[in-house]
C-alpha cells in the first residue's frame, strides 16, 4: 500500500472477503448545497443570539443598577464595535426568525421539493436583508 488512503480503502465484506471501500469526498472536494449551508448558519446564528442575549442582560442589569453602569454599557454599545455587534445580532435575529418560518413550513410538509427549497432559500436571504435594513432605518431615525 502506497499511503494512508490506500490502507483506509481496504476492508472486509460481510463474507469476510477483502474488498476495496470507496472514500467519501471531503469538504474541499464536495460543495455543500445552499440549503445545507443555510442550515449550518441557522445553528451558528442560534449561538450568536445567545451571546446577544447576554449583552441584553448586561444592558438591563446596568440600567437597573446605576447611572454610571448604564453610561458604561451605553458607551460600549454606541462605539463602532458596539454598532457592528448590534448589527450582527440583528442580522442573526432576523435570519434565525426567517429560517425558523421556513422550518415551520417544512414541518407542515410545504416546500420540501427541490424547487420549493430553492424558493425558500431566497425567501430566507431576502427576508433577512429587508428586515435588517428596516430595523436599522427605524432605529437610526429614532435617534
Amino acid at each position: 500500500m502506497s499511503d494512508v488512503r490506500e490502507a483506509l480503502m481496504v476492508g472486509r465484506g460481510s463474507t469476510g472477503k477483502q474488498v476495496r471501500r470507496p472514500l467519501s469526498p471531503h469538504l474541499q472536494v464536495y460543495r455543500l448545497p445552499l440549503t445545507a449551508r443555510l442550515s449550518i448558519l441557522h445553528r451558528i446564528t442560534g449561538v450568536g443570539l445567545a451571546v446577544g442575549a447576554l449583552v441584553l442582560v448586561w444592558w438591563l442589569v446596568a440600567a437597573a443598577t446605576s447611572d454610571g453602569a448604564y453610561a458604561t454599557v451605553s458607551a460600549v454599545l454606541r462605539s463602532p464595535i458596539g454598532y457592528l455587534a448590534l448589527f450582527a445580532w440583528s442580522v442573526a435575529l432576523w435570519y434565525h426568525f426567517c429560517n425558523g418560518l421556513r422550518h415551520l413550513g417544512w414541518d407542515f410538509g410545504h416546500g420540501l421539493d427541490l424547487a420549493g427549497a430553492r424558493r425558500s432559500n431566497m425567501f430566507v436571504l431576502a427576508g433577512t436583508a429587508v428586515l435588517t435594513v428596516l430595523t436599522w432605518l427605524i432605529a437610526l431615525a429614532a435617534q
